[in-house]
């Protein structure tokens, strides 16, 4: 079993600082063996992650967070860019047509463009929603997906979504599979991962949250 977190953001998203190198001291630091930058709407950090986690102990899973017409939706596997505002079935299309595999993240947070708080999940082929996003006020969200991953059998994965470097493995996968992203990508259509971690510190969270928006506008 392999520790994986497949949702972090690195200075590549809009909304956040954190460079590749410090994501992947805490990563290594965390015992985490599988990482992916998912970033906003661009492939540039996946890419730069992939390159410098060559003949390392870390595997990088291409990944990018695209913003549907109705919400956010992970392309998880893919190297290139795949345009938003499509819409929900059109991007999950593009993402399958690039061999990657449609992942929720945040299904039902509404303040976070989760994708199952207006689409339904039945007329979309989705291939996994985490069910832990370390990223939470309260738990509501996460235990409604984890009722849905249940009922419905959908993969569960857990993620960081990470902002900010120091949050990475927060909430992170254990994945039974081989250590190269084709087995990643076949492990977790099979299901074989289980969610795990904490929720990132609120208080942690909103110091970082003023330090960035207040007072770098002191700087």
């Amino acid at each position: 079993m392999f520790k994986m977190d497949s949702h972090i953001h690195s200075e590549y998203s809009p909304d956040s600082h954190s460079k590749i190198d410090d994501i992947l001291k805490v990563a290594q630091n965390r015992n985490i063996d599988i990482i992916a930058i998912s970033d906003h709407n661009t492939v540039d950090g996946t890419g730069e992650v992939v390159k410098k986690t060559r003949n390392t102990d870390i595997l990088a899973i291409p990944s990018i967070e695209i913003s549907s017409s109705e919400g956010h939706i992970l392309g998880f596997g893919c190297e290139e860019n795949i345009p938003r505002d499509l819409s929900p079935q059109d991007t999950i299309d593009r993402i399958h047509d690039l061999g990657g595999l449609a992942i929720i993240p945040h299904p039902y947070c509404f303040y976070r463009h989760g994708l199952l708080h207006k689409a339904d999940y039945k007329t979309l082929k989705i291939d996994a929603i985490e069910t832990k996003n370390a990223r939470f006020i309260v738990g509501y969200c996460n235990n409604k997906a984890k009722k849905l991953s249940k009922n419905e059998h959908i993969p569960e994965l857990g993620a960081s979504d990470a902002h900010y470097y120091k949050f990475v493995g927060d909430c992170y996968s254990l994945i039974q599979c081989e250590k190269d992203i084709d087995s990643v990508l076949k492990s977790i259509k099979k299901g074989k991962t289980e969610a795990c971690g904490k929720g990132t510190s609120n208080i942690l969270l909103s110091k970082y949250l003023f330090e960035k928006n207040i007072l770098k506008k002191f700087d």
